[in-house]
């Protein structure tokens, strides 16, 4: 028995209007033992049909959620995602919340908008407000030149703490926005350098994580990471059988 983990997808305007996905995300899943469901949009009523059956979910990366979800005005650095995708993924997350005992695994964007749905802020532009920082978080055409990696500090007291071997260790990076006042329930449990915020987690949850890092696109490294996931939301369900 493999588990059902629903993933999100990108939006990008048309004509035609397409709903794809970076092939890592996917990739990751299935390599520790899950089989990935893809989500694009649809009405409410059929994705809260979709959401009963699964097993897991995963929120992946994009571009910027609108600041007026978190009632603040956009900052000239901003790129809005698709108001279709936001909606949808706004629909998708509010829908895993009310599941019992849903895993949930957030990433980049995905993490942001965990917060930003628990009430939540985030730092628009991390050059701009950490401007003595020598941490590079955001990356320049990374799929053709590579990218870059800084360490992450992990809370060992934290679902995430326990996952991975190590404290420290370095990930691949690429955004510019990050988690600044924590969403109600949620608790930091890893940092960069310069005290960017870099993983958060629902207290108290099996498992709501989101991570700031692209573990997918190092699958190695963060192996454990997606083992949890699928492991956690094979335990949900057979404990639904």
């Amino acid at each position: 028995m493999k588990p059902l983990i629903g993933i999100n997808l990108d939006i990008k305007t048309g004509p035609p209007e397409e709903a794809r996905i970076q092939t890592t995300y996917t990739d990751a899943i299935v390599k520790s033992g899950g089989i990935p469901i893809l989500l694009p949009p649809m009405p409410e009523a059929d994705l809260a049909e979709v959401v009963r059956r699964l097993d897991g979910i995963m929120l992946i990366g994009g571009l910027d959620y609108c600041p007026s979800l978190y009632k603040e005005t956009a900052h000239h650095t901003v790129e809005l995602a698709d108001p279709k995708r936001q909606e949808f993924d706004l629909t998708l997350l509010r829908q895993a919340l009310k599941q019992a005992n849903m895993p949930l695994l957030g990433v980049c964007a995905g993490a942001q908008l965990l917060n930003i749905e628990l009430g939540g802020t985030l730092v628009q532009d991390v050059k701009t407000s950490f401007a003595e920082s020598t941490v590079e978080h955001s990356t320049v055409d990374g799929w053709k030149n590579g990218y870059n990696k800084h360490d992450v500090i992990l809370s060992r007291d934290s679902i995430i703490g326990g996952i991975y071997p190590r404290d420290r260790f370095p990930v691949p990076t690429s955004h510019h926005q990050s988690v600044k006042d924590l969403g109600i329930g949620l608790k930091v449990t890893a940092t960069a350098d310069d005290g960017v915020i870099e993983a958060i987690e629902l207290a108290d949850s099996n498992f709501v994580v989101g991570v700031q890092w692209h573990p997918e696109r190092d699958y190695e490294t963060n192996k454990p990471l997606f083992d949890r996931l699928i492991a956690v939301s094979l335990e949900r369900t057979r404990g639904r059988d």
